[in-house]
């Protein structure tokens, strides 16, 4: 038969709150204590803010989805929306760079094509879709 006697006791209400639970056996010349945190809820807040494996696993995968969308989606969809408003924002007389490394200036703005002065002793011009520029170097001078 099992010798060890375990009693459960409530500190008295002028005791500080302890902050673990301490046991200790009991033998018969001695008596034993325990302290239990004075919060009732207190154990069950606790297994409450426990994470399961499972819990850990979806929140990795739902913010590893989170950053793969703001990568592969929300950048260049900005960069797509800051060239656009470059482009619109072109004037006749700016310095430009287009995607394959030509530098001109901008002679004449249509919807659907840009032309550019690329030589000004032979008066060379070259005709190219906004979407081939690259930069507008005379904005960035200014900034």
């Amino acid at each position: 038969m099992n010798n060890n006697l375990w009693i459960l006791a409530q500190a008295s209400p002028n005791a500080p709150p302890p902050s673990a639970i301490v046991s200790k056996p009991v033998s018969p010349e001695q008596t034993s204590t325990a302290l239990v945190p004075s919060e009732p809820n207190a154990a069950r807040h606790v297994t409450s803010q426990q994470k399961t494996p499972i819990t850990s696993f979806w929140l990795t995968i739902g913010l590893m989805m989170v950053l793969m969308y703001l990568m592969l989606f929300r950048g260049p969809q900005k960069q797509k929306q800051q060239h656009k408003q470059m482009v619109q924002s072109l004037q006749k007389n700016d310095k430009v760079q287009t995607i394959g490394g030509v530098i001109g200036t901008v002679v004449d703005i249509k919807d659907d094509e840009i032309t550019l002065k690329v030589d000004e002793s032979n008066n060379t011009k070259i005709k190219i879709v906004p979407s081939a520029i690259g930069k507008n170097l005379t904005k960035e001078k200014k900034s």
